[in-house]
């Protein structure tokens, strides 16, 4: 798997925890603020607010909090201005990694941003340093335990080809499929017809290679991914490691 869907393995692991739940509940805010102030409150006409208040009803957040966030991001409620900055640089063993950030002071956030790199034997980049390393790409999760419905691999692969997908990864408890930020809507919308229970969806920084790190390499990256995924301001991360599934396995417990 690519670096970002070994670290997306790992934080369904964790996300479990309240504290975990707290942040995914402030990033979403956020993220629901910043779509309705580009795109409108009406999330009918605004993709990136109807995702984002599908991914914060699956998370369980309160309908009130949602709609206050929309309410700020509009301007009908008073709110703190944020800004979208991405910051770009390398890990342990140039290990590139992309992080998105949604600020409301961006010196403060660079600076943090920067010490928590050398920490841990990474350094921050210029813009467009690692970026085109990677693409966007439209990101679904199916869990194979759950469903409502029995389906087989076969099934799910023709539903969500005959809708515009571009591929589909088979794990033991999952499976991971991927498309293109266009077909994403059509391909969600087909596996939900089908009474088909999705996990997660969101667009996301896919890396076009890897990197392959072990040993202390692989110890700092992963200290360096937890204490990006920690800080207030960052909504995501995305980086291009490849570690083996045993030795990851060892540094995740």
């Amino acid at each position: 798997m690519s670096g970002h869907s070994k670290w997306a393995t790992i934080k369904r692991k964790k996300a479990a925890t309240d504290s975990a739940r707290g942040r995914l509940f402030t990033r979403l805010i956020k993220e629901i603020s910043i779509a309705a102030r580009q795109g409108g409150g009406n999330a009918e006409g605004n993709p990136r607010l109807r995702l984002a208040i599908q991914t914060a009803k699956a998370a369980n957040m309160p309908a009130d909090n949602i709609k206050r966030a929309i309410q700020k991001g509009t301007g009908e409620l008073p709110g703190i201005a944020y800004e979208e900055v991405t910051y770009e640089g390398y890990g342990p063993g140039g290990v590139a990694i992309l992080v998105e950030t949604v600020t409301d002071n961006a010196n403060r956030t660079v600076s943090e941003m920067r010490h928590t790199f050398s920490r841990s034997n990474g350094n921050l980049g210029q813009g467009g340093s690692v970026s085109w390393m990677f693409h966007r790409k439209g990101s679904i999760v199916i869990p194979k335990a759950g469903q409502k419905l029995p389906f087989t691999e076969d099934d799910l692969m023709g539903i969500i080809l005959d809708a515009g997908a571009d591929d589909m990864q088979t794990e033991a408890d999952l499976y991971a499929i991927t498309t293109s930020p266009h077909a994403f809507d059509a391909v969600k919308k087909a596996i939900e017809d089908k009474s088909i229970v999705v996990e997660s969806a969101a667009l996301q920084m896919v890396p076009q290679n890897t990197v392959k790190i072990t040993g202390r390499d692989a110890e700092n990256m992963m200290k360096l991914m937890d204490a990006l995924e920690e800080h207030d301001d960052v909504q995501n991360v995305y980086a291009n490691f490849d570690i083996d599934d045993k030795e990851l396995a060892t540094l995740s417990n």
